[in-house]
C-alpha cells in the first residue's frame, strides 16, 4: 500500500483537492472516508462528483443512505453514507452491485458496516481535523490506483 498526504487550509481548497482527484477517477474505483463528524468528507464528495463530471449538486446522504451522481457518458457516482444505520441491510446489496463496476465510482462513508462487501483494493482517505478549517487528507491505496496521484498537484501548490 501506498500513502500520499495533502493539506488544505479552506472549504475551497478541500472541495478543488477532491474535484482534482475527481478528474482522474476513470471508473470502477471504491474510495472509503474515515473521519470524525463534520471532517470533511462529504466537501471532498462534492468536488470529486463535479471532477467526475456530474452537472448535479451533491448533498449528504446521512438521511438517504445513498445518491447517485451521473455524467453524461452514463458513468455514475455512488455515494453511501451509513452513518445512521446499524445495519447495513439491503443497502449492503445495493452496494455489492456497484463496487467493481467499471461504469461506477463508490464513495463511501462511515463503511464499518460493509467492510465484508468491500474489496481489498481501494483507496481510502482519512481525514484529520487540525483546526476549525484545517484538514489533513492521508490517502491510502494499492498501486492499481497509483493513476490518482501521480503528478498530483495539491490546491496550494496550483495557487
Amino acid at each position: 500500500m501506498q500513502t500520499y498526504t495533502a493539506t488544505t487550509d479552506t472549504l475551497d481548497e478541500t472541495i478543488a483537492l477532491g474535484e482534482i482527484i475527481g478528474q482522474r477517477l476513470r471508473g470502477g474505483e471504491i474510495l472509503e472516508f474515515s473521519s470524525d463528524l463534520g471532517g470533511g468528507k462529504t466537501s471532498f464528495v462534492r468536488g470529486l462528483a463535479k471532477g467526475f463530471g456530474s452537472p448535479e449538486p451533491v448533498a449528504s446522504p446521512s438521511f438517504t443512505i445513498s445518491y447517485v451522481y451521473s455524467r453524461p457518458d452514463g458513468k455514475q457516482l455512488h455515494h453511501f453514507d451509513f452513518y445512521r444505520l446499524q445495519d447495513a441491510g439491503i443497502v449492503a446489496s445495493e452496494l455489492a452491485e456497484v463496487a467493481g463496476d467499471p461504469a461506477s465510482v463508490v464513495a463511501l462513508e462511515w463503511g464499518e458496516l460493509v467492510h465484508d462487501v468491500l474489496p481489498e483494493e481501494k483507496l481510502v482517505i482519512t481525514i484529520k481535523n487540525i483546526s476549525d478549517n484545517s484538514r489533513q487528507f492521508t490517502f491510502t491505496f494499492p498501486a492499481s490506483y497509483d493513476y490518482l496521484f501521480q503528478n498530483m498537484q495539491t490546491p496550494k501548490e496550483a495557487a
